[in-house]
Order: structure tokens, then sequence, then C-alpha cells
């Protein structure tokens, strides 16, 4: 649909490139501010109209919600649904309403006019939002009217004659910023006003708040080609430091959720970022493009109910990072499914019962070829062995029994009856049907028959056993023949080790091998399975029934679920993050390059159809089982069927400081080009020599210099101390009062100190990095470490060293 024609403002335009327009054609000031003056007054009436609009959206959703699904109405389940259909429909827009204050309105775009009718005006939002009349208002961001927001350039206006960006202060218009396509299609009068600056970099020049920002307003054509990529398949964002890699990505979960709803809604979409802080630093992108059901998940945060945030050393990260270790797990699966040396014997109530060696090879054998995991198939293990036994205990019981018969009858005393019931006796199985179930029951409650079948076959849950694998050398040597002794070594630890992030993606695996044997719990969840899907099918109907189908606001199986369920609503995200087995409709790795090769089969089993978004570089590959190439790590699920798209704009770091990451990045990673700066502001990278023992005074007055307000700022925004390994201890001893860590509430202090792979994904306005040589030579991939540490910076950057530079900072000394 067409949005309605909005009159027509007084222009002003603004850019802080050179145009045609700018050259001998500006007014005086007073004439230019007093046009300034009167289009802020009239973009602030219709922004003031977008606003009231939301708050009645928003009021409306409200009072829906506090009438409650379940007030009112009749009784029965179509009533009870189309409670659920409108409280449903309010939920989502008041979540949906809520997330989008700040900066609802960004921008106006102009189209030529066509003859003698007059071009039609958009405005875009986060949102859409239509007024009383149901006429359109507000264009989604997302929609295909606002697309030429992003993708107009000068070279290609298509029909648009301005962009015109609006830079809200809380609901008030602070600035507008006007880029001209088309200065034949506007008036002289209109020429004559172009002031301001280009939006792009106004953001750009912006202090860092310690919360990612999206950039839903500047985005630039070719992260918009990322964000409107299809849904299918896999789509990798290569893209240097700065180039937007990563809100380009948060803004394309928006753009398939809004896009795709029907296939999405259901499944979810989940992100997978590096560290805690990161998915911090981006949780509050996604309200403010209009969603908020999607999942945020570090690798070490895959497994329901663990949250692990401790590594390892590079040696034991690459051994258990590796493909080989898939195999290890599947072995050690293995080796926990035993048979006796011998016979089995057991000592039963003062019988000795046996199952022959054969046999029990037999019934592993049959139980393995079941394609089941490890506790269903030791269901079937032990069946077979209590089949045995419970026969074997028939037997010892029928020969005590016939032993004095049988000597009476070779006597020749028997009477005729007795012989005719020894007879048939002989010819009827030992245990019938029910006999035998019974009899197994009974052996099964006996603990030394469920000791000898646990010891055996054991019931395990994924803790458990990869906790018994590490702590036990003999087990680790029977399933590691894969590996060294040295690597078998490496993995050796002492029962009851907190959980690292390279042990995630091993628990997931091991999972998989063991599974889950709860046959009343199937049972259960059959029957409910059919009630729901009895309860799903009554509840289309009534959907389609009450006209709200098209519109997609509920869906019929989340709906039927929520109403055989007394419990709380969840959300997908929320059911999705407590089942291991949930498969996403499309899942978006960032930092994708330091999943190992476990961790990509960990992601790939979490999203079967194979839609994925892996944003990533690797040139700033810093663990040593990351990639060193996009193919090594995905062709094996997608052979030939991934799309790459290279980002190579960086808007982010100024280019005195690239100038130095470039001879970095020439060092460790000759083959990668690295992306060409917008920016060149700002002052020129420092290089300090600081001694150890001058560092506990120096290294606190060269924090304080860079917290210090500079020229006109108030303030100099954000720090971080980036440090090696090796030195963390001194540089923490000597910034007692300066946060550290990765734990989320270092985001809200004006400086951090960080290690490289805390800092990945991150930046900062300032960065301090300590102790180069120390980066470099502290990991496998020590050069791509200061490579990511110096690319942190988006205004200054200072090395502090004691001793000779590295070759590759030569530029600094």
């Amino acid at each position: 649909m067409r949005a309605r024609q909005v009159k027509s403002l007084p222009e002003v335009a603004g850019s802080g490139d050179e145009s045609p327009g700018q050259s001998g054609a500006a007014r005086d000031g007073g004439e230019a501010a007093d046009a300034l003056d009167a289009a802020l007054r009239a973009e602030q009436k219709y922004v003031t109209r977008v606003y009231a609009r939301l708050d009645t959206e928003r009021e409306a959703a409200e009072a829906t919600l506090r009438s409650g699904p379940g007030r009112g109405g009749g009784g029965g389940f179509q009533a009870a649904v189309e409670r659920e259909v409108a409280a449903e429909e309010a939920a989502r827009a008041l979540a949906r309403l809520s997330g989008v204050e700040r900066a609802l309105v960004f921008g106006r775009i102009d189209h030529r006019a066509d003859g003698d009718a007059a071009g039609d005006t958009f405005y875009v939002g986060r949102i859409g939002l239509r007024d009383e009349h149901r006429e359109p208002l507000l264009i989604d961001w997302r929609a295909a009217a606002a697309r030429p927001f992003y993708t107009a350039t000068a070279g290609s206006p298509g029909t648009l004659v301005r962009r015109r960006h609006l830079h809200l202060r809380d609901r008030e218009v602070a600035r507008l910023d006007d880029e001209v396509f088309d200065l034949e299609g506007m008036s002289e009068d209109d020429r004559s006003t172009i002031v301001g600056e280009a939006a792009l970099l106004a953001t750009l020049r912006r202090g860092r708040t310690g919360r990612m920002g999206d950039v839903v307003a500047t985005i630039q054509e070719e992260q918009d080609q990322v964000i409107r990529d299809g849904l299918q398949g896999v789509l990798v964002v290569q893209g240097g430091p700065g180039t937007g890699k990563t809100v380009a990505a948060l803004h394309r979960a928006a753009y398939l959720l809004y896009t795709h709803r029907d296939v999405l809604e259901r499944r979810g979409v989940l992100i997978v970022g590096p560290n805690a802080t990161f998915l911090r630093y981006i949780e509050q992108v996604l309200p403010g493009l209009g969603e908020t059901d999607v999942a945020l998940a570090t690798v070490g945060e895959l497994y329901p109910g663990v949250r692990a945030t401790e590594t390892e050393s590079p040696e034991v990260a690459v051994v258990k990072g590796g493909l080989r270790m898939a195999d290890v797990v599947e072995a050690a699966v293995r080796d926990r499914q035993r048979v006796p040396d011998g016979d089995l014997e057991i000592e039963v109530e003062d019988m000795t019962l046996r199952v022959g060696h054969d046999e029990c090879v037999r019934a592993r054998d049959r139980a393995r070829a079941l394609r089941a995991p490890h506790n269903v198939q030791r269901r079937a293990y032990a069946h077979a062995l209590l089949d045995a036994l419970a026969l074997d205990r028939a037997e010892q019981y029928d020969r005590i029994t016939d032993e004095p018969l049988e000597d009476i009858a070779a006597s020749g005393g028997v009477p005729a009856w007795l012989q005719e019931l020894m007879d048939e006796a002989e010819e009827s199985p030992l245990l019938d049907e029910e006999n035998l179930r019974l009899a197994k029951a009974e052996l099964w409650q006996t603990p030394a028959v469920r000791g000898a079948i646990d010891a055996l076959w054991p019931e395990l849950t994924p803790e458990a056993f990869l906790d018994e694998l590490f702590a036990d050398p003999e087990r680790l040597r029977s399933a590691g023949e894969a590996l060294t002794e040295a690597e078998r070594e490496a993995l050796r630890r002492p029962a009851g080790s907190p959980w690292t992030v390279s042990d995630v993606p091993l628990l997931d695996e091991a999972a998989e091998w063991l599974g889950e044997d709860d046959p009343a719990e199937r049972a259960r969840l059959r029957k409910a399975r059919r009630e729901r899907e009895a309860e799903e099918l009554y509840a289309r109907e009534v959907i389609e029934s009450t006209g709200v189908a098209d519109l997609e606001i509920v869906d019929a199986a989340a709906l039927a679920e929520r109403h055989h369920d007394d419990g709380p609503a969840l959300t997908t995200a929320q059911r999705a993050a407590a089942d291991r087995e949930w498969a996403y409709g499309h899942v978006i790795v960032d930092e994708a390059q330091e999943l190992s090769e476990m961790a990509w089969r960990a992601v790939m089993r979490r999203v079967p159809t194979r839609s994925l978004t892996v944003v990533g570089d690797i040139a700033q590959t810093g663990s040593p089982a990351g990639a060193r190439s996009w193919g090594e790590m995905l062709d094996r699920y997608v052979p030939g069927r991934r799309r790459e798209q290279r980002l190579m704009v960086n808007y982010r770091t100024p280019a005195a400081i690239m100038r130095v990451a470039a001879d970095v990045l020439a060092a460790v990673a000759p083959g990668e080009v690295p992306p060409e700066p917008v920016r060149d502001d700002g002052p020129p990278p420092a290089a300090v020599r600081i001694g150890p023992a001058e560092l506990p005074a120096r290294l606190p007055e060269l924090v304080r210099a860079e917290l210090a307000p500079i020229g006109d700022e108030t303030g100099a925004g954000k720090l971080a101390v980036i440090t090696s390994g090796a030195a963390r201890e001194g540089v923490r001893a000597a910034l007692p009062d300066v946060a550290a860590g990765t734990a989320p509430e270092a985001l809200d202090a004006p400086a951090v100190v960080l290690t490289t792979t805390e800092s990945k994904g991150l930046e900062f306005d300032s960065v301090i990095v300590v102790d180069p040589s120390g980066i470099v030579a502290g990991a496998p991939r020590g050069g791509q470490d200061l490579y990511v540490a110096i690319t942190r910076a988006t205004r200054r950057l200072t090395v502090v060293h004691d001793g000779d530079l590295p070759e590759m900072l030569s530029a600094l000394g």
C-alpha cells in the first residue's frame, strides 16, 4: 500500500560532503537560520503526531491486557481461544510498541514529482504505524517502501530527490540533515538552504555509551544488501574491523523476523555471540528495531543448565575443539557398553543365576543395532539380560522341583495322572508372557541384578559421562586412540572441575550419543501430543472463523499449548533456551571465526534447515581452535551452498589508527586486505615506554588523561585498557579501581581492563594497549590478537611497551 502523501514542508538540506547546491547558493546566516527553524517546527509537529499515535496504541494494548484473557465472555474452548487471540495480539503489540520509544522517527524520503502530481513523501521509523483512519503514518524500516532510504546514492538515486535524517532527543527534533539527489527537482529556495552534517559521520563521531547502538538510521548500501539477503542457505559476512558487520547482522535478524514471520515465529532466531559482555552490548538493539523474541547465547551457554565462561590453555582448546573429539566421545560411549569377560554370574537368594558370554555379546550387539542413543539402547540390553536371568532362574527352580519326581519315576512308582502332568509340563514354556514380565520386574528390583547391569551398561548423563572420562586415564586411553599420549594427558583433570567453554560442545555431543530413556515420560508426551493436536485443530478453526488468521497475530499450535498448560506463558526464546533439541528457524553467529569444529557441530544441530548468517573476520581469528578459512568450517555442512558478502568500508576506525593496523595485518595475514576507513580525524596513535617499576604510577596517569574532557567535549567516552595475559595482574594492581573482565557490569564503567579475547566484538573511544610483545608471544595467533586490540579504538590509541616494540608496530617507534 502506498503511503498517504504528506503536505510539503519548508525544506532544509544538509550534508557534510561537498554538493553542487552548496556552491554560491547559500543565503545569509539569518535567512538560513529562519528556514531551519521553520523546518524544525514543521517536522516537530509531525513527530509529535506520530508519538501521540504510539501512545494511543500502547494504551489500547495495555487496556486489553488488563482485561485479561480469562475474564469476561462465555465459557468453552472457542471463547477461551477468542480471548487468547485478543490477549496475544495485545501482548505482542505492547512489547513492540514499548521497545521503540527512542528515536521512533528517523528518516524521510521525498520522491520525484510525476508530471503534475506531487511526489510521495514517506516517513521512515522503527515500526509501522497508521493513523486513526488507517492511513500510513510511519513506514517500518524493513518494508519495501523504506528501502530507498538506505540504497539511494548520488550515482543511483532512483526516484528520490532528497533523503532527510531526523535526529531526536527524547521526543524532540534536535537536528535535521538532508542529502539532495536531484537539485533540478528542487526549487531555488530549497537549494539555498543546504546546511548540516552527513548523518553517518555525525553518528560515528559520537562517544561510546557502553551499549551497541542500532544503525537503522544510517545503514549503508553494502550493509543493506546483507540485511535483506534471502533466508535460505548460509550467508557469510566477511568484514574487517569497523565495517559494521555485527549491527548489520542484528538488523538482519529483525528484517528476517519481519519478512518471514510465518516461518520464524514459532522456531525463532538464535544469535550466538563471543561472550556475556558482548551479549549485553547488543541486547538493547533488537527491541529498538521492533523485535523482542530472539534468543541470545554464547557457545558456553548452548547446553541448557550450563553457563561456562572459563577458557582452556591453547593446547587443550585445540584438542577439545578438534573434530577428532567427536570420535573420542563416540568411542567413550561405546566403551561404557560392556559384556563380562566370561559368563555373567549373579548371586540371588542362594542361587547363582548365569547368562552365557556369547548370549551377552548377542544382547549387546542387538542393542547397538538399534537406531537409538545409549540410554535407550541400554533398555533393550537390560531386557535381554533380564529375559535370560529369569529363564535361568525358572530352569533352576524347575530342576529342583523335577528331580524328586524323576527319581520316583525311575523307580516306577509314579501314578498315571502325575506322569501325564509331567509330560504336559515338558511341552509347555517355563514362563508364559505374564509370568516372564513379573519375574523380570522382580529381578530388576534386586540390588545385585540392578548393580550388575548398571556396571555393564550404565545409564549416563552427559555431565557425569564427561566428568568421569576426563578424570580416568584408563577411560581416556581406551576411547582416545585417535589422540597422542600428550593430548590425552592434556585432557585429564580432577573430577568435579568446573565446565569450560570448550567443554560445552562436548557435552552437547555426549547428549546426542546418550539420549534419555524415560518410558513414563514418553507415554505422557504421546498422550499430551494427541490432546494438543485436537485442541490445535479446533484453535485453528476458531482463529480462521474470527478473521485474524491473515494477520499472523497468533499461532494455533502455541495458542492451544498455552490453553492446555496452566503455567506462565513463555516466549519462543525462553522455550528454546530450555530445550537442547530446539530447532531454530535461523541462526546468526557473530565473531564466527572463533568457533572450533566441535562448536560448529553444536550450532548446526540447532538449525537443521542450514539457514544461517555467519559473521566474522578470518584475519581476527585469535582462538587456536578457530577458523583459518570459512570453507574449513562450513563446507562439510553446506558443500558448495554458501554465499559470501564482503564489507570493505571501515566506518569506525580513524585512518591514522587503521594505518598501524594495516601493518599488523600485513605481517600476520598477508593475503587479507584491510577495510578502507572513511574517517581521517582524531590524533595519531602514540607509543609510550613504561618499565614494570613505573607502571603503578604512570599507567593511572594515562588513564586519567584519557578520561579527561577534550576540547568542547563533556567527557572522553569509554576507555579500554587491553593487556596481555602476562601483564594482566600488574595492570590490575596498578588500576585497582578500574572494572575488569567480562562481567556485563563492566560496560557501565568509564574504563575497563580486558584481555584481547574479552575485547572481541566491542568498541571504545580510547584504547590503551599494554605489552604488545606479550600479546604477540602469548598465544599461537598472538599477531591476530594484537590486530584485534588496536582496532577496538574509535578515537584514540596509545600503546604502552617495555623494551622494543614488535616489528609490526615499527610505525609507532
